[in-house]
């Protein structure tokens, strides 16, 4: 085995060199046929009993045949597939969601732009994706004051670097979807455009005496936009503010001296923490108090702390009746004293 050695290195210092200085020996390997053994075709059921799950009576979802939970890592080492699959899954149980939301909840879906009776905003849904069409793809080479030929050679390095470009995509993503651009929601292309929407369309126009907020996390800092953009009106409208793991920062947004006032006053921000629910929170930024959700799971602080919650907004609309009642009184006695 010893003679052979001398000819394994020779041999691999060949294939090392080549692949040094021959920077096309990788487009001779078939890669399809080299990914489909590592990758499964990206085709998923479009049904929760396809991905044989269901919801059992807590309203968690399970494995039909074992009763386990949702496991992210269906194939070890195949991450793409395995997103590729979450996400599917997630359209399907996104759509159940909604039917509980009409179904159970007796609650309209309508889109925009359409009026609502009690408003679930969805300001993570800022466009669609559609298929990229060749009018959308931008030429390089569009100096038609150059020369012909300076064009061409343009032209030809332009194509050169997309073929090179497009062959490690292939090898990078094999079973690469079609290419998509995003079009985006007119007037809703982002979360704080969307509330500010929401906001100008719909609750400024609603008969209600009392209007809350329950912002979680990027929520609160969309909500903090929605004042700086319409200060009065929100003070005017709103009574108080439930924020639930917020991540507005009053100080990058610069929201000026009497936004902070009004928030130290009417908002409250639950926040993952370890402590038991209501336990108040130390803050660096004094913007409003800051208690403890009874959780330390993001995701988890608006169900948590519901209770208090609706105790906090309880509180704030009979803060909000006293203070009328007084002012009421106050003028009325100021008006029978200028008539006596």
């Amino acid at each position: 085995m010893l003679n052979d050695l001398p000819k394994v290195t020779q041999m691999n210092s060949s294939y090392v060199a080549e692949l040094q200085f021959n920077p096309d020996l990788l487009s001779r390997i078939d890669l399809d046929e080299l990914m489909k053994k590592d990758e499964p075709p990206l085709e998923f059921p479009d049904t929760l009993e396809g991905f044989e799950y269901a919801f059992n009576e807590k309203g968690q979802l399970r494995h039909i045949r074992t009763g386990e939970p949702f496991v992210f890592n269906a194939r070890e080492d195949l991450h793409r597939w395995n997103q590729k699959r979450y996400e599917a899954l997630g359209e399907i149980i996104t759509k159940y969601v909604y039917e509980l939301l009409e179904k159970d909840c007796n609650l309209k879906k309508i889109s925009l732009p359409e009026g609502y009776g009690v408003i679930v905003l969805n300001p993570n849904e800022n466009y669609i994706e559609v298929e990229k069409t060749k009018s959308q793809v931008q030429s390089s080479s569009d100096g038609s004051d150059e020369p012909a030929e300076k064009r061409e050679r343009k032209d030809k390095t332009f194509k050169e670097a997309k073929k090179r470009r497009d062959f490690y995509e292939k090898y990078r993503n094999p079973q690469k979807e079609k290419e998509m651009v995003p079009l985006y929601i007119r007037d809703n292309g982002s979360p704080e455009e969307h509330l500010i929407y929401v906001w100008d369309h719909f609750i400024t126009h609603s008969a209600a005496e009392n209007t809350f907020f329950v912002a979680h996390s990027y929520g609160g800092l969309a909500f903090v936009e929605l004042m700086i953009q319409r200060e009065a009106d929100v003070k005017n409208k709103v009574t108080a503010v439930a924020l639930t793991d917020s991540v507005h920062n009053v100080w990058h947004q610069e929201a000026g001296k009497t936004i902070r006032e009004w928030m130290r006053e009417n908002c409250c921000n639950w926040v993952s923490s370890s402590e038991p629910l209501d336990t108040s929170v130390e803050s660096m930024l004094p913007d409003c108090p800051r208690v403890s959700a009874g959780t330390e799971r993001h995701e988890l602080t608006s169900w948590k702390s519901l209770p208090s919650v609706f105790k906090f907004f309880t509180e704030a609309s009979e803060a909000k009746s006293s203070s009328l009642r007084a002012a009421l009184t106050r003028r009325s006695h100021r008006i029978k004293h200028e008539e006596i």
